[in-house]
């Protein structure tokens, strides 16, 4: 696995809603860090310092109070691109339909462009995950940049996740509205249509990277918890 998968696979493990359980997973999540390059390793390592000192409720609040679409601050990739209207429905079917062409059955109770589960799709099927993520790459950079003026310790996630990307980061909400004006998106389909799809509740085949590396889930959603 490579190294830009790698801060994918902790990035995503980080931006899903942190639970009782997080913690608890906070050394597989370091551990997975040691193959990844020093400069994500360190922005990805320094979130977690941070979220080692809180408890888990204190975690959960800071999560929730991040993270909505009042402040522009949403998790959901299709929301930057299509709002709340009918279009987006068509996006998020054709979403479930990428994940699946390239061997991936989705099967969790999250919707299908929730950036945890685009980042491990992006982990596991690199060239068509890079292609992905590259085109919500104006909603990616616009999270990041609320992150930034929010003081959120999250931006940090959000920078990581950039770096595995092609080109700099835009450094203004102007250059950064101005990606989604570089061309429509690509079809990423047909590439992975040979490979067998997950079942649901599965974790990938033995034979992937993941694995035997990070062992790391796909992304679900843990019912949240009110302080």
């Amino acid at each position: 696995m490579s190294a830009d998968a790698l801060v994918r696979l902790v990035a995503g493990g980080v931006l899903q809603y942190p639970g009782d359980r997080f913690h608890d997973e906070l050394p597989r999540l370091r551990a997975a860090l040691a193959g990844a390059p020093a400069g994500p390793a360190a922005l990805l390592g320094g979130f977690l310092d941070h979220a080692a000192g809180l408890g888990p409720i204190e975690l959960c609040a800071e999560y929730t109070g991040t993270f909505d679409t009042r402040n522009r601050r949403c998790l959901y990739l299709t929301w930057w691109t299509d709002g709340d209207t009918r279009r987006r429905g068509l996006s998020l079917v054709r979403l479930k339909r990428i994940y699946r062409d390239f061997g991936l059955e989705f099967a969790s109770d999250e919707l299908p462009d929730f950036l945890p589960a685009a980042l491990e799709f992006a982990a596991l099927r690199e060239e068509a995950g890079t292609e992905l993520l590259q085109e919500h790459r104006a909603g990616l950079e616009l999270l990041r940049l609320a992150l930034t003026e929010a003081g959120s310790p999250y931006a940090a996630v959000l920078e990581a996740v950039c770096t595995t990307l092609p080109g700099a980061s835009p450094a203004t909400k102007a250059e950064a509205k101005a990606l989604a004006r570089s061309g429509p998106p690509q079809e990423l389909v047909g590439a992975g249509t040979a490979l067998e799809p997950f079942g649901p509740g599965l974790e990938p085949p033995a034979d992937l990277p993941l694995a035997r590396t990070a062992d790391l889930p796909w992304p679900t959603a843990p019912e949240r918890q009110t302080a």
